[in-house]
């Protein structure tokens, strides 16, 4: 993701000439090496189209390579000798194990590569309870300031996450409606088919509930809950987002479910259970369903509903706005049943916005007309199809480059999402059970069906 990104962004004549790109890791590799594996990856992942010899040859040179033991004060000085002087500007992009923030920081500091000119990118997991959050983010602000920190969550650089602010604030058409009298209730889907593939050690550490729902499904809720900023700059976007998040309502002893998967079937090949592929007991969720609420006047008594899980059916993220049904219907039999509009907005695999409508369905009928719900698509591809489809880490590592902290995360935001996360895993270790079995290929447990059915609510599917 880092390397394609960065080349797509040079492709287009996004870096400045004079940039270049000192890559880091414990691995004995000279800069010749590193640049060999930096060309078979972006080989393997580009089209072929783009990955031209001189498109590779002009990217590639600006490659080089420092081997760095993090835990080692020592190999700090060669990095900082590769650099050389920061004053024409540093991005960090840090991406490491929690236990190396501190002695990372503290090198980076120790050479002279955190001066004023340098800023820090953090990517996940910062942290795994408020607690170690709190202790990353006081090393972090040991030495930068706030307003040179970047925390990543790679979903706010896909485009129709962004374009939720688009959607709400560009269009009279939907912010009217954005809010209790409006709207019945929204669902925040994240379906993976995947298990492990190799991250046994780090998710059995973790659980869905941190690795999923504390960062993305939260930053979606936010964006999907905030109230219109000021103007499009990072603080007050940013403020609105925190006002969201601090106002979520403490959940309740039923309205969180977690899951683990047992063994089944994903698109028609048999898969092992979660204990098998990890090769021992574990009590990690890898399912959760959560019932939210937003306890201020736009959202009162709207329900949030969060779902996210491995080995489930299909791949699928989404955001569902549920609007409510007309006051009255004037369309009585043979009209057929009038379904309330709903929104539907998909972030992946692939990224789209449907609008469901009622229309008459096309015929001559007697005894009034007949409706049916037909689909108002803006496809991104389609609608489009002259720009070419960017990974997410694109946006973001351009923002990161010129110092626009927009789509990153604040660490008020950080610390308010996981006292919500830290007081749902307290109420089930109160409860004293683990999670509830459910077959892969399904949408986990029976339990997480009835949290929106008691509601009247069904999920989408």
């Amino acid at each position: 993701m880092l390397l394609t990104s960065l080349f797509g962004l040079d492709e287009d004549g996004l870096l400045d000439p004079d940039l270049r790109i000192v890559a880091t890791a414990i691995e004995p590799l000279s800069s010749e090496e590193f640049r060999r594996l930096a060309e078979g990856a972006l080989l393997k992942y580009l089209d072929t189209a783009r990955a031209t010899a001189p498109a590779l040859k002009r990217f590639l040179a600006r490659l080089s390579y420092v081997r760095v033991d993090a835990s080692d004060p020592a190999h700090f000085s060669p990095l900082a000798d590769a650099v050389g002087p920061i004053g024409g500007g540093l991005s960090i992009f840090l991406s490491t194990a929690p236990s190396l923030f501190g002695p990372t920081i503290a090198g980076l500091s120790q050479t002279g590569l955190a001066g004023e000119t340098a800023r820090l990118a953090l990517e996940k997991p910062l942290g795994s309870d408020l607690a170690s959050s709190r202790l990353i983010n006081d090393a972090v602000a040991a030495v930068f300031p706030e307003n040179r920190v970047f925390r990543l969550d790679h979903y706010l650089g896909k485009e129709t996450v962004q374009n939720l602010l688009a959607l709400r604030f560009g269009n009279a058409l939907f912010e009217p409606l954005w809010n209790a009298q409006g709207i019945e209730h929204v669902q925040i889907s994240v379906a993976e088919t995947v298990g492990l593939e190799g991250r046994g050690a780090y998710f059995d550490g973790m659980g869905s509930l941190r690795d999923m729902v504390q960062n993305h499904m939260l930053q979606l809720l936010a964006l999907v809950a905030m109230e219109p900023p000021s103007s499009l700059n990072p603080q007050s976007v940013r403020d609105e987002k925190v006002k969201v998040l601090t106002s979520l309502r403490p959940v309740g002893q039923r309205d969180s479910i977690a899951g683990q998967y047992t063994a089944g079937a994903i698109g028609g090949a048999l898969v092992g259970g979660y204990i098998d592929e990890l090769g021992g007991p574990s009590d990690a969720e890898t399912f959760v369903a959560i019932k939210a609420h937003v306890d201020n006047w736009r959202w009162k008594g709207v329900p949030f509903y969060l779902r996210t899980g491995k080995r489930l059916p299909i791949r699928r993220s989404e955001i569902v706005i549920q609007f409510r049904p007309v006051h009255h219907s004037i369309f009585g039999a043979p009209g057929g049943s009038l379904q309330p509009n709903k929104l539907v907005i998909g972030l992946q695999p692939e990224e789209n916005i449907r609008l469901l409508l009622m229309t008459k369905q096309p015929g001559l009928y007697r005894m009034g007309l007949r409706l049916r719900e037909v689909p108002l698509d803006l496809g991104m591809a389609d609608a489009f199809s002259d720009v070419r489809r960017r990974i997410a880490y694109e946006r973001l590592l351009l923002d990161l480059i010129e110092g626009d902290p927009t789509l990153f995360v604040r660490r008020d935001e950080i610390e308010a999402q996981w006292r919500w996360i830290d007081d749902i895993r307290a109420g089930w270790a109160s409860r004293g059970s683990g999670p509830r079995p459910y077959s892969a290929g399904t949408w986990g447990p029976s339990a997480a069906i009835a949290l929106a059915e008691r509601d009247g609510v069904s999920w989408h599917e």
